[in-house]
């Protein structure tokens, strides 16, 4: 039988996985198989942490806006402040309220008072029309 030759391709894609994992360190750098396997593990672990980046931005942004809504009113928490947003529809979210909590200080307190003040309106109206059909 003749000789074949396949150095040219078997070459090709051993060179993409090689300049992939150049930056690995020792032999997950220089050898063929223990590259491969690093590079599938290193693809793994980006996808993985993709999400779990949103995941813990989203946290990140959940605790200082809760901490700002606590600071000053005791009773007041993250939960009925999201929820009073959503009532008075205020489409903000969360990395922009983070970011004007932090920035903004006098700004975030305007739109939590507006929200709490339209909320204990509304309280307010309902218990007054409440003690009438009471006093009837």
């Amino acid at each position: 039988m003749t000789r074949v030759k396949r150095g040219y391709t078997a070459r090709r894609r051993r060179k993409g996985i090689r300049l992939f994992a150049s930056t690995f360190i020792g032999a997950h750098s220089r050898l063929t198989r223990t590259s491969t396997q690093q590079r599938m593990r290193a693809l793994v672990s980006s996808h993985r942490d993709r999400s779990r980046k949103k995941r813990d931005f989203r946290r990140l942004w959940i605790t200082r806006i809760n901490a700002v809504t606590r600071e000053d009113r005791v009773s007041y928490s993250y939960s009925q402040f999201i929820h009073n947003l959503y009532k008075k529809q205020l489409l903000l979210n969360r990395k922009i309220l983070a970011q004007i909590a932090l920035s903004n200080k006098i700004c975030f307190d305007m739109i939590s008072n507006k929200i709490i003040n339209q909320s204990n309106t509304k309280i307010n109206q309902i218990s007054n029309t409440n003690k009438g059909i009471k006093e009837s």
